[in-house]
This record gives structure tokens, sequence and C-alpha cells, in this order.
């Protein structure tokens, strides 16, 4: 089962990327994105796709400058997460073959947004717009669009986003903060884990 979680490690250093993969993909979440305002991301990204590129999709988040794109394309990236709906880092991403979730808010960026080619949209700040926020948006966006909430989402209210009609979502200080151990993380990750199970 390919869980729609992607884990955001902002923070996340080179030495910890290794071991933090592992425990994720271990508990059964294989999307993880590396903020590019984390220390040295490109070096985490890179020992993590080493690691788990064949099992996992690994990719950078805030990435604003289609620089870092063709950056994240050479290193064998997966994905492109980006904190606003910009069409030229979107295009610039599909164009290297990856995977694109633009962050939006409203209708007009989300519909912008799918215009350019996204993937899948990342619902941001998901507390702000709210499960029926999503649920109006949701009644004009295309037939399957995929939607992440991220910001303010958790196990206990996995179930009512679900219900809203959200593909999944994105987990950041929930799952790892600076400084969280590995054990931490794995037991965080298995808790995510089954509260997703038990609303999806």
């Amino acid at each position: 089962m390919s869980r729609e979680i992607i884990a955001i490690l902002r923070g996340i250093t080179p030495d910890e990327a290794g071991p933090v993969a592992d425990a994720l993909v271990d508990a059964g979440i294989t999307r993880i994105e590396v903020p590019l305002n984390s220390p040295q991301p490109f070096e985490s990204i890179s020992k993590m796709l080493l690691a788990h590129g064949n099992d996992a999709m690994i990719g950078a988040g805030t990435v604003l400058d289609v620089r870092d794109v063709e950056k994240l394309h050479k290193m064998g990236a997966h994905m492109v997460v980006s904190p606003d709906a910009n069409a030229t880092i979107i295009v610039a991403t599909k164009q290297a073959g990856m995977l694109s979730y633009p962050g939006v808010m409203t209708p007009t960026e989300c519909f912008a947004a799918l215009q350019a080619g996204a993937d899948g949209l990342k619902l941001f700040p998901a507390s702000l717009l709210g499960v029926e926020g999503l649920k109006a948006i949701g009644a004009v966006l295309p037939k399957g669009t995929k939607t992440y909430a991220v910001g303010g989402v958790g196990p206990a209210n996995f179930a009512e986003w679900f219900a809203a009609g959200v593909t999944g979502f994105g987990i950041g200080s929930a799952l790892y903060k600076p400084g969280m151990s590995v054990a931490d993380v794995a037991s965080r990750a298995a808790d995510m884990v089954a509260a997703y199970d038990a609303g999806a």
C-alpha cells in the first residue's frame, strides 16, 4: 500500500538523513521531502536517494529557483514541492520528468497550478482552509485532482480530512523536528501510519 503521506524533514542534517529515512520507510512512509532551507539539503537528499531511491519517492521542498529544479533532476530526485504556485517552477519540474506539488490556498491558485502541469496540490496552511474550505474548493476542481493537506493536520483529524475528499497529507514537525532521536521519529511514524490506515 502506497500511503499518501509526505514526510517534511525541515532542518534535517546530512548525518541524520540516512537513519531517519530508514525509520520512515520501515514504518511505511515512502514519500520524503527535504526543504531547501535545511542545512546542506542537497547532501541529505543525495544520501536518501542512495539508500532509498528505488523504494521511496524523495525530493525537495521550499523550491523557489529553477536552478534548484535542474540540480535535483541531475541528482535523480523524484519530486519538487514548492511553497507557492509558481508556474515557472512547475513547468521546469515537469520538463525534467519529476512530480510537482505546489502550495496553494485559493481556487485561482489551484487552477493556475493545474494548468501549469502540477501533479497534486499542497493545501497550505490546511488549518486555515479547514475541511469546509476543501469541500468547497473540491466541488469545482477537476475530477481526480490530488490534494494534500499540510499544516495543522495529524492523526487526530485524518478521518475528517479523508471524509472531505483529501488525497493525503504533508506532515512536518509532528514527525520530525531538529534534535529528535531516530527512535522518536520511528515511533511517531508508526502512530501516523496506524492513524492513516484507520482513517483511509
